[in-house]
């Protein structure tokens, strides 16, 4: 082979190398171009998916925003309406209870007063209830210590509180603080009327996003023989539809646990 035909043979494998590194190279760059365009569309789905979330998520906050305003509406209507009426209701009542001399009619005023004072004491509930800026477990504790107190300061049995690791500004929803508060009440009332116990202690604690509210007594405790009362089953249904539980124990007196995660 002449050197002529050697030089055309290294002439040709340049071209050939030359033009399967431009092909690589055009390969390369396609692929370089597809990933970039489907790495801008992937960014530009997620920016259309991040903008709709935040278009819920702001259509909600004006909703919660808008149900709270209403609750708030609601709450100073009852405030001065209701309220209005019941503490003219108990001024006549006591006006007229000067005035009677027959010691039945006396006695009928008395129970209307008593009626009066009830409904003022569930009006006040539900004003806290509705207010969202009891939504706290600080204020939720402080409520739930007032009325344990004004609930028992009659009676011969001693109120004691306890606190543990509770950080007050925590938020609790409001239908978590409206069911816990209406076990709180049935436990109460069930220990007043059942335990024949002379302490009661209510001691709340806080573990990250578990709560727990623990209500105590030194009583006869609960039998095992008898059947769960309706109290009892309420106060375990409100706690499930919380997501949370109930659970007693009856050792030593009565102990009933409320658990939830805020």
């Amino acid at each position: 082979m002449d050197e002529n035909n050697l030089n055309e043979i290294k002439l040709t494998y340049i071209i050939i190398t030359i033009v399967m590194m431009f092909f690589i190279g055009f390969i390369i760059f396609v692929v370089l171009m597809y990933n970039r365009k489907q790495l801008l569309y992937l960014k530009e789905k997620q920016l259309k998916e991040a903008e709709h979330q935040n278009q819920l998520l702001q259509k909600e906050l004006e909703k919660q925003k808008s149900i709270e305003q209403e609750r708030e509406r609601i709450s100073h209507d009852m405030h001065d309406d209701l309220g209005a009426g019941i503490s003219a209701l108990k001024l006549q009542a006591e006006f007229l209870k000067q005035k009677a001399e027959d010691g039945e009619l006396k006695n009928d005023i008395d129970e209307l007063l008593k009626t009066s004072e009830e409904m003022n004491l569930s009006m006040r509930e539900m004003l806290w209830s509705l207010n969202s800026g009891n939504d706290t477990l600080g204020s939720f504790i402080d409520y739930s210590k007032m009325y344990g107190y004004n609930f028992l300061k009659k009676t011969q049995i001693q109120f004691i509180t306890e606190n543990k690791d509770i950080i007050p500004e925590t938020t609790i929803s409001t239908e978590q603080r409206r069911n816990l508060f209406l076990c709180l009440k049935e436990a109460l009332n069930n220990a007043y009327k059942h335990s024949q116990a002379d302490q009661l202690k209510l001691s709340f604690t806080q573990d990250g996003d578990l709560f727990t509210m623990k209500i105590s007594d030194n009583g006869i405790g609960i039998s095992q023989e008898e059947p769960q009362g309706n109290g009892l089953r309420n106060m375990k249904r409100r706690m499930y539809d919380q997501n949370g539980n109930c659970e007693v124990l009856t050792e030593n007196g009565t102990h009933l646990l409320f658990r939830i995660n805020l």
